[in-house]
């Protein structure tokens, strides 16, 4: 893991939030909730048709491979963690702006890989007004070596 990428950003990404997209990722969850599928219901009691909560995990299909180089080696890095938060509602029809940070860096002692860096990218979400509507925390950890299972197959 390089850390020199410690604060680095990312190229800005676009996302096109759009309604078929919502109502697909809302079945592939198994959602049942009618905010995400009728647009009347969901004018009503929201406002909109919202976003689902974890929504957001789909900006990796409008990124198009300009992230940060962190230098890992990808046979030894696992994801760690994802944290959403939210500032306002996200509903179809918004733009939202990506932008990605490495916000943390740092390492421990694994138990069964050795010692392990941890790396926490930030992914601020802006909408078409310019106000920040969410930030996405992933955390990536790379492993000292290869992670092997129980039986001390890689």
């Amino acid at each position: 893991m390089d850390k020199s990428a410690l604060g680095k950003r990312g190229d800005p990404v676009t996302m096109y939030v759009e309604r078929g997209k919502i109502r697909e990722f809302a079945r592939a969850i198994k959602e049942t909730n009618p905010v995400y599928f009728d647009e009347e219901y969901a004018r009503r009691t929201v406002g909109g048709i919202p976003a689902p909560p974890t929504f957001l995990m789909t900006i990796a299909f409008w990124n198009d491979g300009r992230g940060i180089d962190l230098g890992l080696d990808w046979r030894r890095t696992l994801h760690g963690e994802q944290e959403f938060e939210y500032f306002a509602p996200i509903y179809a029809g918004d733009v939202l702006t990506a932008q990605g940070k490495v916000e943390k860096m740092y390492e421990k002692t694994g138990s069964r890989g050795g010692r392990m860096q941890f790396a926490v990218l930030a992914t601020e979400f802006r909408n078409q007004r310019g106000e920040l509507v969410a930030i996405a925390r992933s955390t990536l950890i790379e492993t000292g070596e290869v992670v092997r299972d129980r039986e001390g197959a890689r």
